[in-house]
């Protein structure tokens, strides 16, 4: 199944620091020897505004990213102890908007188990919330709300300086966001680079296959 770019466009069009739909961020520290160095976790709107704006442009290189090319979707499942499921983490995470520490603990030990990374390296979770609006038969966007679209944006990536993270390597949208709606059956992956992708991210971490 493909992802519609306009799908992604109109997310990210709530991503700007004016009309920002995150409403919370966490995101946890590795060293070079692949060792837990730290972490937080905090409310979007607490953020100055020089963070605010850097983990914008972060959490936004997921949806803007070349669709069907660095973003792709894929079927997750329950799995065969729902209570156990990476799927099961990634809701109850998406539905307590990250407001449990225990859970992003178990989130960040599950990456730093699996993830082939050459250096230290920062895991970020985001929180949004979207209202999603109407669109009328002229496609133009009513004021009413059809849904709300609550959904993670998770980044890795390579820190270049200590804790403070680069470009992401690759991330998460989840749930998947098709046909302008919530789609709790599929995530969408993100690799910068697909010709070396990190497999280890969905095959072993969100227990994707690809």
């Amino acid at each position: 199944m493909g992802i519609n770019r306009d799908d992604m466009l109109e997310l990210t069009r709530r991503m700007t620091p004016s009309r920002t739909c995150f409403t919370r961020v966490a995101g946890c520290y590795v060293d070079a020897d692949g060792d837990f160095d730290g972490s937080f976790n905090i409310h979007f709107g607490k953020l100055n505004a020089h963070d605010r704006e850097q983990n914008l442009a972060w959490a936004k290189t997921i949806p803007f990213a070349s669709t069907n090319e660095q973003l792709c979707q894929y079927p997750i499942a329950p799995g065969k102890n729902p209570t156990q499921s990476v799927w099961a983490l990634l809701m109850t995470l998406r539905n307590v908007g990250l407001k449990n520490d225990a859970m992003m603990d178990t989130f960040y030990d599950l990456v730093m188990e699996h993830y082939q990374a050459s250096g230290p390296y920062a895991i970020f979770m985001y929180h949004g919330s979207y209202d999603v609006p109407i669109k009328g038969s002229d496609k133009e966007y009513q004021k009413e709300s059809e849904e709300v679209y609550n959904f993670l944006i998770g980044t890795i990536s390579p820190q270049v300086a200590d804790q403070e993270p680069g470009e992401p390597e690759c991330g998460f949208l989840f749930p998947a966001f098709t046909n302008r709606s919530t789609d709790t059956a599929h995530i969408n992956i993100y690799q910068r680079d697909p010709r070396h992708p990190h497999t280890e991210l969905a095959e072993k971490i969100l227990n994707v296959r690809i």
